[in-house]
């Protein structure tokens, strides 16, 4: 799995929620390692660093109870940031 294939994955899932919407990093690394039980587990440090990515471009926003985070850290949410492209773009 690649950084890429996780950013990509973060982007779309919020390419299918509506604007406003959250989602958990776990639900990212159960995409991308649906084919292995339990295997998200092992894609979180990579979608991390993906959201790390995609955060400092500002294509997404990371916030904890709906106060915004200007890093992540602990547990967090994802939105679309102000930069936000779908991942065809």
């Amino acid at each position: 799995m690649t950084d890429k294939i996780a950013r990509s994955a973060v982007l779309a899932i919020l390419g299918e929620r509506e604007a406003d919407a959250t989602i958990c990093p776990s639900e990212v690394a159960r995409r991308i390692a649906s084919h292995r039980k339990n295997g998200w587990r092992a894609a979180m440090p990579r979608v991390h660093e993906a959201v790390d990515h995609l955060a400092a471009h500002e294509w997404v926003a990371l916030s904890w109870k709906g106060k915004s985070l200007s890093e992540r850290r602990g547990p967090y949410r994802i939105s679309r940031g102000q930069g936000y492209i779908t991942p065809e773009n």
